[in-house]
């Protein structure tokens, strides 16, 4: 019988935690079909992963409806059935960030419809693929649940995508549906939250976030909201296990 290999969607694939997580799946032999607005690194992103796995790359701004349709047709194009969906980009808005009373609406618009309606819009563009047990982490922070000033734009659109992961959660209990906040972290978006100052000593992606979400695919924990906290590799494998599920609360 040929063994099947499994198709992950990750959108905001070309740096930071998307492409860290496409590579750690990539070496895990997972089928990659790739994301995000900037083509030449997305370009970049495709070869280097393509040296591991089968990627297919679609560049382009989830927030155009077009765009979105590409990855059905992708999807029917090639015959194949998606595992794993994670909606992985987000815009932060304006930076520095503004006080809610001084946010252009605008840029509200902008961060509402990339953080939480374009990840809807491309899960019911994509559903007709999607196994009967597939898996969906919407990837959340921790400025949803804490009240941070400044962070009223970002902050609320992630508190909305939580709500709506939670509600499909309900409504696809056959899924696996989960939002994630991957904890602070070392990348381009993470210093645009805080211009001019030293974030080097955040983990990279790949040191916390990474494992996390590779775990939380392995044990499939009941639906919900997780977050990542300290990693230990060394742990045995039902060590790695408890820690997980009492570090993602």
């Amino acid at each position: 019988m040929k063994k099947h290999t499994p198709t992950a969607l990750i959108t905001g694939a070309s740096q930071g935690l998307g492409l860290a997580l496409a590579e750690a799946l990539a070496r895990n032999g997972w089928r990659l079909i790739i994301s995000a607005r900037n083509a030449k690194r997305l370009r970049a992103a495709m070869l280097r992963l393509k040296k591991l796995t089968k990627v297919f790359a679609i560049s382009g701004d989830v927030r155009d409806e077009i765009h979105l349709l590409q990855f059905a047709e992708l999807l029917e194009r090639e015959d194949l059935r998606l595992d794993l969906l994670v909606n992985n980009a987000s815009t932060l808005g304006a930076s520095p960030q503004p006080p809610l009373l001084d946010y252009e609406v605008g840029d509200l618009h902008r961060i509402y419809h990339t953080n939480v309606i374009a990840p809807l819009s491309l899960l019911q563009k994509v559903r007709p693929y999607l196994g009967d047990a597939a898996t969906v982490i919407n990837i959340s922070s921790d400025a949803a649940a804490e009240a941070y000033e400044g962070w009223g734009g970002y902050g609320a659109s992630k508190a909305a995508l939580d709500h709506w992961t939670a509600i499909l959660g309900k409504e696809q209990p056959g899924w696996h549906v989960y939002a994630v906040d991957p904890g602070d972290m070392r990348t381009e978006m993470h210093q645009a939250a805080f211009p001019g100052e030293d974030i080097s000593d955040r983990p990279l992606p790949e040191t916390v976030a990474v494992p996390a979400l590779l775990h939380l695919l392995e044990v499939l924990p009941k639906n919900g909201r997780y977050t990542a906290g300290q990693w230990k590799p060394d742990t045995t494998a039902g060590e790695k296990s408890q820690l997980f599920l009492t570090m993602l609360k």
